[in-house]
């Protein structure tokens, strides 16, 4: 079965572009001029990856992206913007995206984006780690995206969820912060390190009883982390 892949783009040049090159790489796109005409499309559901522009009439891509996740839904989301400043692609990532590409883009960088990423998305359902964690006094239910613990119940963001899993595949051992960013975002997504730090952060303040001073989710001073369960 082909790979459903939604384009949301005004730019209707580009998107016709993009749509006649995906078909001739063996996807099915489909593709909307705005934020509204592809949410229609993606509440019809089968949609294996969105292309979507940050800089749309309307709703912007960030405001997309931001309600899909808030639904629920985990399909991997490509930036396509004008926009290269670090601050707009470290907060494209960490509203859920999975990658960022800032145009004008080669077209065969785009296309090894979309493999890169639906080759992390196998990686996804075939990893060894377990579904469920004891991670101190926390569980985590890694397909709920939830962690329980004394102080209550807790929503995961789904890369959260994944570098819990990255770490857990290692099994106490040291993670390179850019292990954990090729793993989960690409290699090239975007060129610093910063988001996995902020999301390490995030996951402290969910699963240590004292973030300031963690017990379990270590730092390795010129790596990177590792999980000490």
């Amino acid at each position: 079965m082909k790979r459903r892949i939604l384009v949301v783009e005004d730019d209707e040049h580009l998107a016709d572009g993009m749509r006649l090159n995906l078909e001739l790489e063996g996807y099915e796109p489909v593709v909307a001029v705005s934020a509204e005409e592809g949410l229609h499309y993606w509440k019809r559901g089968g949609v294996d990856l969105v292309l979507l522009d940050v800089m749309l009439p309307g709703m912007d891509g960030f405001a997309f992206c931001k309600k899909i996740r808030e639904e629920g839904d985990r399909v991997p989301v490509l930036f396509l913007t004008a926009r290269g400043r670090d601050d707009d692609r470290v907060r494209g990532l960490e509203m859920g995206g999975d990658d960022y590409i800032t145009k004008p883009f080669n077209l065969r960088e785009l296309l090894a984006r979309i493999k890169g990423i639906f080759r992390r998305e196998e990686w996804r359902r075939e990893t060894t780690a377990p579904d469920t964690l004891e991670i101190g006094d926390s569980v985590v239910d890694l397909r709920s995206l939830t962690v329980t613990n004394p102080r209550g119940v807790h929503a995961l963001k789904d890369k959260e969820a994944m570098i819990l899993r990255v770490l857990a595949e290692k099994d106490g051992e040291p993670v390179a912060r850019r292990t954990i960013l090729d793993r989960i975002w690409g290699y090239d997504a975007y060129p610093t390190t910063r988001t996995v730090d902020n999301f390490i952060l995030n996951l402290r303040k969910i699963i240590e009883t004292d973030p300031a001073s963690p017990a379990h989710i270590l730092t390795v001073h010129g790596t990177g982390y590792r999980l000490a369960r």
